[in-house]
């Protein structure tokens, strides 16, 4: 905290009220209020997930509903983002938001939130409740430091908890009105009782200590993207608004502040909508998941497992749909192929309809296989014995030390996970084995048939003024594959969820997540067989990210992998290497669920010649950070 910050508190018992999670409602609106300001309209029975209308946390009372979608539309060019969503939320619920990307789950929030407005419909806040939203790119305020904007966070409440400790200060001054200031005492007393503030200088330090803000006096003008946004969460989170609207809450947070923030979401007494790709997340915290897809807003009533089976549920009815209707087809081919041979002509009304039904099937196919586009990694030469191996690596930072003494052997096949705090030198360690930087001491040996492809979080190395299109498929619209093999440009870049007018879209105009995709998808065509993988996960939808992990998974070739999103470390690595804090670090065999249970072994004192230290270090810091998370704190 900083210098002249610090409020003396003074022992008092205050009972933390954090007040239960209702279930919310989802109820189709029947009259439209006006926005932000009209009252709620009777709703009728809840939507089943698939209708038009749609849950988004359950059943209970009208009087519960914090906030209702009434006929939402949003339209731009070609397509509607949103069409006709109807929606209500009840205090309390705990919903996660999928979909694809540029499918509308950030629009859906902007709407929500007020800031887009180009939309028919309307949306309803409850009177005297309070809405928050964590942009993807935060604003924070220049002509502040760090834990300044934080404390805007809390200001009404700051400064209520710092004038009872001015008050103490000011009773001992010659001539004061001591009375008078007993009494002002009181009262100030009284609303930090009914706001349940007095350790709030305690709360904000906790916050920013288990988000890993910059110090508080960090000049936020000089902060990496990373940076603001755990400053602007750890802002908004805080001020504690009745609805949480949060784009991408854990990029850029390592795996123990996402623990604190689990524990703090699970407790957190308000609505909350996340969008986020973090499978871990939506299982542990969502209690409902609202997929946008199609311009619609389908809710389940359930966490990412559930809402995964409910879709494979709805793929085999699809599929049967789909044999019963190629049967048909089948049949009326059949009976068309006799028709002709018998100069049939009554039968020509009949072999027109099974002309559009085909087209209309052939379309449809065409649609779903562009729209679930495996990813392919282009195969490099074959792997020798020897891919990659670290000896006795060292790295510095000034004089802070991020490893020392790090020795690794990879071998073909071999996916390695490296996971550790911002700052631990993840990004570091690729550096060094891409050649890009030295090591201060020790060696780095590649294999002498390795072709290497690094994806960095920089994403740099973009031709501005080439399309998308242009830039990944360098003018070719065949990819090859090996001697024989070839693969349709167009295809290829679909698969990456760039698709049709995003083709065409210059370079310089995309987003840092567009931009991270077109360099993902140069990478894995570049024919390469070691993979440098920087949080390949961020910016990419939930379907994006299970396909990218079935490619890796059939992937012949080797990769090094730094990601937060544990979902995708247990799916796709072979090995773990955690980078402590300390510049210690931890190799271990196997992915991240059997490293989790490893831990836990040890932690029990059950494992076989298990570290002890290693326990320490990874269940107990994240299970402290989980609970600090649902204390509040």
């Amino acid at each position: 905290m900083a210098s002249g910050t610090v409020c003396r508190l003074l022992p008092r018992p205050v009972a933390r009220v954090l007040g239960g999670a209702c279930r919310a409602l989802s109820k189709k609106a029947k009259k439209a209020g006006k926005r932000l300001s009209a009252e709620p309209a009777a709703s009728s029975a809840s939507a089943k997930p698939g209708s038009r209308g749609g849950a988004a946390g359950g059943t209970g009372v009208a009087g519960n509903i914090v906030m209702t979608l009434n006929n939402v539309s949003k339209r731009v060019p070609g397509r509607a983002l949103l069409d006709g969503v109807s929606l209500s939320f009840l205090h309390g619920a705990k919903i996660g938001v999928l979909g694809a990307n540029g499918a509308g789950k950030s629009t859906l929030l902007k709407v929500i939130a007020g800031i887009d407005r180009e939309v028919d419909g309307d949306v309803w806040l409850k009177p005297g409740l309070t809405l928050g939203y964590l942009h993807q790119e935060p604003q924070l305020d220049a002509s502040k430091d760090a834990l300044a904007n934080v404390l805007d966070g809390v200001r009404d409440k700051y400064e209520l908890v710092r004038r009872y400790d001015q008050i103490a200060t000011e009773m001992g001054g010659a001539g004061a009105d001591v009375d008078a200031l007993i009494g002002e005492q009181a009262e100030v007393a009284d609303r930090i009782d009914a706001l349940n503030c007095w350790d709030i200088v305690r709360d904000v330090q906790s916050a920013m200590r288990n988000l890993k803000c910059p110090s508080d006096s960090s000049d936020v003008t000089t902060l990496s993207g990373g940076e603001r946004r755990r400053v602007a969460l750890c802002r908004l989170l805080l001020s504690q608004p009745d609805v949480l609207l949060l784009d991408e809450p854990t990029n850029h947070l390592d795996a123990s502040s996402v623990a604190w923030l689990e524990g703090f979401l699970s407790a957190y007494p308000g609505a909350v909508l996340a969008v986020t790709h973090d499978r871990y997340f939506l299982e542990n915290i969502a209690g409902w998941i609202l997929e946008v897809q199609r311009g619609q807003a389908l809710p389940y009533h359930t966490n990412y497992s559930g809402w995964l089976r409910a879709k494979a549920v709805r793929e085999a009815q699809r599929e049967r749909q789909e044999d019963a209707h190629s049967r048909h087809m089948a049949r009326e081919l059949e009976w068309i192929s006799q028709a002709a041979r018998g100069g049939q002509r009554k039968g020509r009304a009949r072999i027109a309809a099974f002309e559009r039904a085909a087209a209309a099937s052939s379309a449809a196919d065409m649609s779903r296989k562009l729209e679930s586009g495996a990813i392919v990694i282009v195969p490099g030469p074959r792997l020798g014995a020897n891919v990659l191996e670290l000896v006795g690596a060292s790295k510095a930072r000034g004089e802070r030390t991020l490893f020392d003494g790090l020795s690794l052997r990879l071998e073909a096949g071999d996916v390695l996970g490296v996971v550790g705090a911002n700052g631990s030198g993840k990004s570091t360690l690729l550096r060094l084995i891409d050649g890009s930087e030295a090591p201060d001491a020790g060696e780095i040996r590649l294999g002498a048939t390795v072709q290497l492809a690094h994806v960095s979080q920089s994403r740099g190395g973009l031709t501005a003024s080439n399309t998308v299109y242009e830039e990944i498929s360098e003018g070719q619209d065949l990819i090859a594959i090996g001697a024989d093999g070839c693969l349709n440009a167009r295809a290829y870049v679909s698969s990456f969820n760039l698709r049709g007018p995003a083709q065409e879209k210059k370079v310089g105009l995309l987003s840092g997540g567009e931009r991270g995709r077109v360099h993902l998808a140069k990478a894995l065509k570049s024919g390469c067989n070691l993979l440098l993988l920087d949080e390949p996960t961020n910016d990419l939808d939930v379907d994006t990210l299970r396909s990218l992990e079935e490619a890796l998974s059939e992937y012949d070739g080797s990769a090094v992998v730094v990601s937060h999103d544990r979902w995708f470390l247990d799916r796709v690595c072979t090995h773990l290497l955690l980078l402590h804090e300390d510049g210690r670090t931890t190799f271990f065999a196997g992915s991240w669920g059997e490293y989790e249970a490893h831990v836990a072994r040890a932690a029990r004192g059950t494992g076989d010649g298990v570290d002890a230290e290693l326990a320490h270090l990874s269940e107990a810091a994240l299970s402290a950070a989980r609970t600090a998370g649902r204390r509040g704190i």
